[in-house]
């Protein structure tokens, strides 16, 4: 049986759909199935379920509240993912563990390959690497697959709220200093599924192709959508957040070939099928 966590979030309830289109049995939970933060209650899940792999989607993702709420989202992204691998472990069962660009320091212009040295800029980076460091070292049958940028149906996200902010104005400042790739939840889940459904194990970078900056991604929405919204580009220091961001979050996908896994689409089309869908 297949375990989704964070199957109510917007990459998780993607996830369940892939596995419901290809007949995989599988359960879908949240945190209001299980808490994961809970030892003795992650143990008898796994004792009250035929696990053969946990795609493990849920986490704590508020990145500026976390700067405040470390103990609880170390909680989360830390504790509860070494308590769900720890019992992958010993059910035999494989783990997915979706992780996050924010492992990386950002610096440079290079796309960072799986092993390059790790970084993190702030609480929630730091949580998700420890998060990585305990699916290495107690679950032999892993994979670890980095994101970016995600957007898709539930949720907020940086598209919707583009959207929404043109719906009063003419004009919005948007970041033009950090660069990445925008990633459709709908594209990741396919591919999470595929990497889950294998035995290559290992860590993997899972983003929509090409990069731009988020000044670029509101333009393409503007663009798409025909808003006539004027997108004056600012650098990051004009737009203080409580967390520090990445400059770069370029991610090489040059371990998705190795392995053999498609490629997912071009970020711009992806952008273009989420909002003309």
């Amino acid at each position: 049986m297949y375990i989704v966590s964070g199957a109510k979030g917007q990459l998780g309830s993607d996830v369940c759909d892939v596995l419901k289109k290809r007949n995989i049995p599988y359960i879908g939970i949240d945190v209001d199935d299980l808490d994961i933060t809970d030892e003795n209650a992650v143990e008898k899940f796994f004792s009250n379920n035929n696990v053969s792999c946990f795609i493990h989607c849920a986490a704590y993702t508020a990145v500026d509240k976390a700067e405040s709420e470390k103990e609880l989202c170390m909680a989360v992204n830390f504790n509860g993912t070494e308590n769900i691998a720890r019992q992958c472990r010993k059910s035999n069962a494989k783990m997915l563990y979706v992780s996050t660009d924010y492992v990386f320091g950002g610096k440079g212009d290079e796309p960072f390959e799986v092993n390059d040295e790790k970084a993190p800029l702030n609480v929630y980076g730091e949580s998700k690497y420890l998060g990585e460091k305990a699916v290495e070292k107690y679950c032999n049958k892993h994979f670890i697959v980095r994101t970016s940028w995600v957007f898709g149906e539930k949720n907020t996200n940086f598209i919707a709220t583009m959207l929404k902010l043109a719906e009063t104005r003419s004009e919005v400042n948007v970041v033009s200093d950090q660069t990445g790739s925008p990633t459709y939840s709908k594209h990741l889940a396919r591919l999470i599924c595929d990497i889950a459904e294998s035995e290559k194990y290992g860590v993997y970078h899972g983003t929509n192709e090409g990069y731009c900056t988020w000044s670029d991604l509101a333009k393409k929405t503007f663009e798409i959508k025909g808003k006539a919204v004027k997108v004056n580009p600012v650098a990051t220091k004009e737009y203080p957040t409580p967390a520090i961001r990445p400059k770069n979050s370029r991610l090489s996908k040059r371990s998705l070939d190795e392995g053999g896994f498609e490629r997912l689409p071009e970020w711009e089309s992806a952008v273009k099928e989420y909002l003309l869908k």
